[in-house]
């Protein structure tokens, strides 16, 4: 499948529009319906690795608020510097999702709306690098496209890359790498549309 050049372009667009992202979504939740179900899972002061975090609005605002320990991570020094100012008390990590080696495990794993702006390839690869972070037991939740192929947005005029698996390797790769899919939705309706993978690394 030829790749868009726009896939290799996500980084610097995010960078450039970051502010206008910030305040788009900050009162534009209609994910909550997920993002809620996410964190009514999680114990207490839980520690929650957002993979993807963007300017912390709102999931992980929401998982803060709720008594969660937030890790975010980014590959735009731009969102970044929006989640330190906005949410000082937690830890914000700039780099590449596809490499992540943190050395540390958590209670939960979140790659909401990040996770598809991978090409496939990436996406495959990103599996081992959720297993390294997940503590036994651990959540793992993820948005993907309903079905496979390359889809193009369009975000303050410019072309957003997304890309999707088929839903039957998505349920593999959680497999072949220790997890139980515990809640999957095609294109939800309640959640503007959202295609969610809810799964628990097993003991």
């Amino acid at each position: 499948m030829p790749h868009h050049p726009s896939a290799d372009q996500i980084i610097d667009l995010y960078d450039r529009h970051a502010s206008t992202w910030n305040k788009l979504r900050t009162n534009h939740f209609i994910d909550r319906k997920w993002i809620e179900h996410f964190g009514s899972l999680l114990t207490p002061s839980a520690t929650v690795l957002d993979l993807g975090c963007g300017s912390g609005q709102p999931a992980a605002r929401y998982l803060i608020e709720t008594g969660a320990c937030v890790v975010g991570v980014d590959s735009s020094m731009q969102m970044l510097e929006l989640c330190g100012a906005q949410f000082p008390a937690q830890e914000w990590i700039h780099a590449d999702m596809r490499t992540l080696a943190l050395n540390r495990q958590f209670d939960a794993i979140l790659a909401w709306n990040s996770f598809f702006h991978l090409k496939p390839d990436d996406q495959r690869q990103m599996f081992p690098v959720f297993r390294r972070h997940a503590s036994p037991g651990a959540l793992l939740m993820f948005t993907s496209g309903p079905s496979h192929g390359e889809a193009l947005g369009v975000f303050e005029g410019e072309t957003l890359y997304h890309a999707s698996l088929d839903p039957r390797e998505y349920t593999a790769q959680l497999h072949d790498h220790g997890f139980e899919l515990l809640e999957h939705i095609v294109e939800d309706a309640e959640c503007g549309g959202q295609t969610v993978w809810l799964g628990r690394r097993l003991p």
